[in-house]
């Protein structure tokens, strides 16, 4: 598969089907991920991988804090946007939103459903694998942009190699449930988890394929 055909076919995948990943291909993929760049080689990303055991635990302590009303609200140790958000990324994010739903025949007014279908989030969205992202307190902006060129290599290599995956910031709002499993140093921050699996290709929502603004909206060339 040549680098372009996988930019192309990575889409972010939201129902998975139970067949589970050979440990010796994730481990081959994550070890070839780090050779995404980072600015001075700092290599700023600390992975933690759960399946088995620990994907089940996660998943039951999750599910009992979304569906428990005395449970505390989320304390999110950075913003997933900013806000108010401005155009035109406000009509992009409520784009995507409204084609996800669209596909799921769920119409705006259905909040409940809307909310169940956001909760799934929070079940990898059913995939056998689910990997967090963690980066040291002290690092700046330059190094999170490392984690996100970390990420999308690895995403790339996980394409390559017929498995799918959906990056998944919402993770980072449950940071201190998260830990409960993950068990993470003090010194670091969730940055965001990445489901892995196979796609399950009845899903509705597996069809979703967003949308790109035209180069001449966002590109400027200077001659």
């Amino acid at each position: 598969m040549e680098v372009r055909d996988a930019v192309h076919a990575r889409r972010s995948i939201r129902a998975f089907t139970d067949r589970e990943i050979e440990p010796e291909l994730l481990t081959r993929l994550l070890t070839d991920a780090a050779y995404a760049p980072s600015g001075g080689n700092l290599q700023p990303w600390h992975v933690t991988v759960v399946r088995g055991a620990a994907m089940a635990d996660l998943k039951a302590r999750m599910m009992a804090r979304l569906t428990d009303p005395t449970a505390p609200e989320p304390t999110p140790e950075f913003p997933l946007y900013p806000s108010p958000l401005k155009s035109p990324y406000r009509e992009r994010r409520f784009r995507n939103g409204e084609m996800l739903y669209e596909l799921l025949g769920i119409p705006r007014t259905d909040k409940p459903a809307r909310l169940r279908q956001f909760a799934r989030n929070y079940l990898f969205f059913d995939a056998p694998v689910g990997l967090f992202v963690y980066v040291d307190r002290q690092m700046n902006a330059p190094q999170w942009a490392d984690l996100g060129m970390f990420l999308q290599t690895l995403m790339l290599l996980l394409t390559e190699a017929g498995v799918d995956s959906c990056p998944q910031l919402a993770w980072s709002t449950y940071h201190d449930t998260v830990a409960e499993v993950t068990r993470p140093s003090e010194e670091l921050v969730l940055f965001s988890g990445l489901a892995i699996g196979y796609a399950d290709p009845s899903a509705p929502e597996n069809n979703l394929r967003t949308e790109r603004a035209p180069l001449d909206e966002w590109c400027t060339v200077l001659e």
